[in-house]
C-alpha cells in the first residue's frame, strides 16, 4: 500500500502524520508526505518523499495585529478591527497552501510519477479535493474533538453552555469558524483541479458513502458518555518517533544533573505580543515556586536572557526524551504536548489559549492529572505558581499521572490508524467493523 499523507499548520499537526508515515514504514508501506516546508523535514526519515507546501497561515505568528486579535478572541471594537483585517490575510494564505496542493496533484497525475492507494488528510486544507483528483479513496484526520458533534459536549468553540440536548447544534460554530478564516474552495476545485463543487464537502466520499474519520488521541481524553458514528475512530495518540540518536547540549545535560528534577515549561505553537512579559510571567512563577525549570522556546518568543540563569533554555527539545525527567510539565494544551505529558506520565499544568486547548485543560483536571489554573493570557505569577507547585509536590496527582501514563503507553494509535488505512485502501468493509 502506498498513501499519500497531507498536513499543514503548526509542528504539533506535522508530528503525527510523521508518526503514521513511521507506523506505515514498520507495516511494510510507503508514503508521500506533504507538508508546510517550515517543518516537512519531521517525515523525510519515514517517506519516501516528501512535498514541502507553502507555510501559509503558518506566516501570520509574525503579524502583530494578528496576534494581539487572537490574544483577544477578536472582541471588542479593536478586536473587531483586527478580525476585518485578518481575514483577507488569512485566506490568501490558505490558497497559497491550496495551489501548492493541486500543482502536487497535477504533477502526480500529468508525469505519472506515481500512484497511490489512499490519501490520508488533516481536516484542514483540501486533501479530500486532492483525493477525489487522483480517483482515490479519502480518510480524515481530526486533530481537535469539535468536527464530529456529539451529545456529550458542546463545541469547544462554543462561548457559552447550553442545555445538554442542545450540544449537538453547537457544532455549527467551529464549521462557521472555518469558513470565515479559510473561505470556500469551490472555485479553485473548479480552477486548479477541474472538479465540480461536491455539496457533502470532506466528510462524505464521491460516492456518498461517510468519510472515515480518525482522531489521533486517546479515549481518555473524552468524557466516558461520547459517542460517536462507527465511521469515527478514536485511535490512541499517534505518538512522535523515537529521538533516537538525538544528544542534548551539554548544558542542559549538566543542568539536568545537578539538582533534584526540575519543571518543564513551553507554550509550543504559541504565539504572544509580548514575549518579554510572558518571560517575566515564567520567571517569577518559577522562583515563586522554588523549583528549577527548563523552558523551551517555542514560537513564544521567550529568550534566555528575559529567563535569568538559573533556568535551563533550549529552543527545542524531544519531548519523549526530556518529560520522563520533569517533576511536572506546564504547557498550553496543545495535542502533541498533551499527548507527550500524559504518556510521561508526569503532573501538568495547562495554560490555554485555544478553544481546544481548553477543552483540553478541563479534562485533565477531571482525570485527576493536573493542577487547576487559568488562562494563559489571564494567569498572574502567584496562580501559576500555586499550580506548579501542587503539580510539583502532589503525591496523589504525581500517583494518578503514573497510572494514567501506563494507560496510555499500552495504546498504540499509529498503529492501530494503520489497520484502518489499510482497511479503506483495500475496500475490507468487513475488517473495519471488526476493528470497530
Amino acid at each position: 500500500m502506498k498513501a499519500l499523507l497531507i498536513t499543514h499548520g503548526s509542528r504539533g499537526d506535522v508530528q503525527p502524520f510523521a508518526a503514521l508515515a513511521s507506523a506505515l514504514a514498520s507495516a511494510g508501506h510507503t508514503s508521500v508526505l506533504a507538508a508546510p516546508a517550515a517543518s516537512a523535514d519531521l517525515g523525510e526519515p519515514f517517506s519516501e518523499r516528501v512535498v514541502r507546501l507553502h507555510d501559509g497561515p503558518n506566516e501570520l505568528a509574525r503579524d502583530l495585529e494578528v496576534v494581539k486579535g487572537l490574544e483577544t478572541g477578536f472582541r471588542g471594537l479593536n478586536g473587531r478591527r483586527r478580525l476585518v483585517t485578518t481575514v483577507p490575510k488569512t485566506r490568501r494564505l490558505v490558497r497559497a497552501v491550496l495551489d501548492d496542493l493541486s500543482s502536487m496533484a497535477r504533477d502526480i497525475v500529468e508525469n505519472r510519477r506515481e500512484s497511490f492507494d489512499v490519501v490520508v488528510h488533516h481536516v484542514s486544507g483540501g486533501g479530500h479535493d486532492v483525493a477525489e483528483f487522483l480517483g482515490v479513496p479519502s480518510v480524515l484526520m481530526c486533530p481537535q474533538p469539535y468536527w464530529v458533534p456529539t451529545g456529550a459536549f458542546p463545541d469547544p468553540s462554543f462561548r457559552w453552555r447550553p442545555p445538554r440536548r442542545f450540544n449537538r447544534a453547537t457544532y455549527i460554530t467551529s464549521r462557521a469558524i472555518w469558513w470565515l478564516f479559510s473561505g470556500s474552495s469551490t472555485q479553485w476545485r473548479r480552477e486548479r483541479l477541474g472538479l465540480r463543487r461536491r455539496p457533502s464537502g470532506r466528510f462524505r466520499q464521491v460516492d456518498g458513502s461517510p468519510t472515515t474519520v480518525l482522531h489521533p488521541f486517546t479515549r481518555r481524553l473524552l468524557p466516558r458518555t461520547t459517542s460517536y458514528p462507527p465511521w469515527v475512530h478514536t485511535t490512541g495518540f499517534w505518538s512522535q518517533p523515537a529521538a533516537g540518536t538525538w544528544v542534548p547540549p551539554a548544558s542542559l545535560a549538566a543542568f539536568l544533573a545537578t539538582g533534584p528534577p526540575p519543571v518543564y515549561v513551553g507554550f509550543a505553537s504559541t504565539v504572544t505580543s509580548d514575549p518579554h512579559r510572558l518571560a517575566r510571567l515564567v520567571r517569577e512563577a518559577v522562583r515563586l515556586a522554588r523549583v528549577r525549570a527548563v523552558v523551551v522556546g517555542g514560537w513564544s518568543g521567550m529568550a534566555a536572557p528575559d529567563l535569568g540563569g538559573d533556568i535551563a533554555f533550549v529552543d527545542s527539545v524531544p519531548f519523549g526524551w526530556l518529560f520522563p525527567q520533569m517533576a511536572a510539565i506546564v504547557h498550553h494544551g496543545g495535542l502533541g504536548t498533551t499527548g507527550e505529558a500524559m504518556a510521561a506520565g508526569r503532573p501538568q499544568v495547562v495554560c490555554p489559549s485555544l478553544p481546544d486547548q481548553r477543552f483540553n485543560a478541563h479534562r485533565l483536571y477531571e482525570l485527576g492529572v493536573a493542577a487547576p489554573t487559568s488562562r494563559l493570557r489571564e494567569v498572574t505569577a502567584e496562580q501559576l505558581a500555586l499550580a506548579i507547585r501542587r503539580a510539583a509536590h502532589d503525591r496523589r496527582l504525581a500517583a494518578r499521572a503514573e497510572q494514567l501514563g501506563r494507560e496510555i503507553r499500552g495504546e498504540d494509535g499509529a498503529a492501530e490508524a494503520v489497520r484502518i488505512v489499510e482497511a479503506i485502501a483495500t475496500g475490507d468493509r468487513l475488517k473495519l467493523v471488526r476493528q470497530s
